[in-house]
């Protein structure tokens, strides 16, 4: 197989560390939309009487910000299987970093009226574009390099990336969120925002070292690269796109309530302070550095899907324990709640995910598979979730046992999804995705 083929372990570990880098960036200015929507976006650019609809409001662009990531996980999609991985992810990584510090530097609604919702909303559109192109291309980098039997273990590494970028961005806005109230929404907010631009230069640095895959440089080399990638994946692979959209909803559910939503949850509803509930989201953040790993090498043992899915069933198991911990009001078991759930079992479920996409398409279509798996499926999985968890905990009275019925319905569908997913043991034999790109290589090109 190519992606075994004459990798060095010294330029394994060069395009690891770049994937996992530049995933970190990305998602660190991804979420810290998602952080900061619920605690100021509301207030300086959704002003409204009830404040309930200012959050609805603010978290609607937080959701659009997933409805765009499609569009960029197909067009980067499209040219990553055509042009190569590694150009697409030095486009994702400046439209991200221009979109992030153009919020920082974005005026409110006091001050330029309706303009200023508007230009939110187009940068994050910019932002869920670039996510949508970079997710895919990151983990490919990883896991078309690493041996066939590793694959679980190095595309979870730029899994890595979200606890990080998770970490930084949580601990960011703890940290400024020590500012007196006046001065945090007066100013502090945007000092993460503009201050990212320090890591895209040093992420853009890195990036340019590393070379193009040697699996997607056989594929261009035997010049079978698909014309259009995504038609051919709609053609070729439609039952695991459809599994792929199921496994990734308990991802994307568990995700936003546990990193997004328990925030606003906590700091209104428990009157847990807000920098408390930062710390300790960044708390299960840090644990997870740990966790994807090494989930991601037990997948290479027992198999992606079953490890998925036996990680949705405990994600299920432990949603209402979680939120009855939170009602508690105790800080031990607050923070018992989130880092156990969040901080470790979510990580059986996130580390094999790349993986576990990537085993589902061949090379051809590959880039442009897994991000229309993952990104499509995050407008409903990720996009909506803070939404759907306001409205059922206002109709809830503020009790969040809806939400909690919520949560273990997404676990279910999705372990149900994984167990249909049929690829064979790793290290076993080729997959039929790899066989039939092998198949595709000895056939006259069209």
């Amino acid at each position: 197989m190519a992606g075994q083929a004459g990798a060095s372990s010294r330029e394994l570990r060069r395009v690891v560390g770049a994937s996992v880098i530049g995933a970190t960036i990305e998602w660190y200015d991804f979420f810290l939309y998602g952080i900061v929507a619920g605690i100021v976006f509301n207030k300086l650019y959704f002003p409204a009487d009830d404040p309930v609809v200012s959050i609805l409001l603010a978290y609607t662009t937080f959701a659009v910000g997933f409805v765009a990531r499609p569009v960029g996980g197909l067009i980067f999609g499209h040219f990553g299987d055509k042009l190569g991985r590694k150009s697409m992810l030095i486009i994702t990584l400046m439209i991200m970093g221009v979109a992030t510090v153009a919020i920082g530097l974005l005026p409110t609604y006091a001050q330029i009226g309706i303009a200023a919702p508007i230009l939110l909303l187009i940068l994050r559109i910019a932002q869920g574009i670039g996510i949508g192109g970079e997710w895919g291309g990151a983990v490919l980098m990883a896991y078309e390099y690493a041996p066939e039997d590793k694959r679980g273990f190095f595309a979870s590494i730029p899994q890595i990336g979200l606890a990080l970028g998770l970490c930084l961005a949580s601990g960011v806005t703890a940290i400024v969120s020590m500012l007196p109230d006046e001065q945090f929404m007066a100013w502090g907010w945007r000092l993460g925002f503009i201050g990212s631009i320090v890591l895209i230069i040093v992420g853009m640095y890195i990036r340019l070292k590393v070379h193009e895959t040697p699996e997607f440089e056989q594929v261009k080399a035997a010049n079978k690269a698909a014309a259009i990638p995504f038609v051919t994946m709609l053609r070729e692979y439609p039952r695991n796109v459809l599994l792929g959209m199921g496994v990734r909803y308990i991802d994307g559910v568990f995700f936003n309530v546990f990193a997004v939503f328990s925030i606003v949850y906590l700091s209104n509803y428990v009157k847990v302070p807000r920098t408390t509930a930062l710390w300790l989201v960044t708390l299960a953040a840090f644990v997870m550095v740990f966790t994807i790993p090494m989930f991601g090498k037990l997948s290479d043992k027992w198999g992606r899907p079953r490890t998925y899915a036996i990680g949705s069933a405990l994600l299920a198991l432990v949603a209402f324990p979680a939120f009855w911990l939170f009602s508690t009001g105790s800080l031990p078991l607050i923070a018992l709640g989130i880092v156990v759930p969040f901080g470790v079992l979510y990580a059986m479920c996130y580390g094999p995910e790349a993986a576990l996409f990537s085993d589902l398409f061949d090379a051809r279509v590959r880039y442009t598979g897994i991000s229309f798996v993952y990104q499509f499926s995050g407008i409903f999985a990720s996009g909506i979730t803070p939404i759907i968890a306001t409205y059922l905990l206002a109709r809830g009275d503020g009790q969040p046992w809806q939400v909690c019925a919520y949560v273990v319905f997404a676990a279910l569908v999705s372990m149900l999804s994984a167990l249909a997913i049929k690829v064979p043991a790793p290290g076993t034999q080729l997959s039929n995705a790899r066989r039939s790109a092998a198949e595709a290589a000895r056939q006259p090109a069209r």
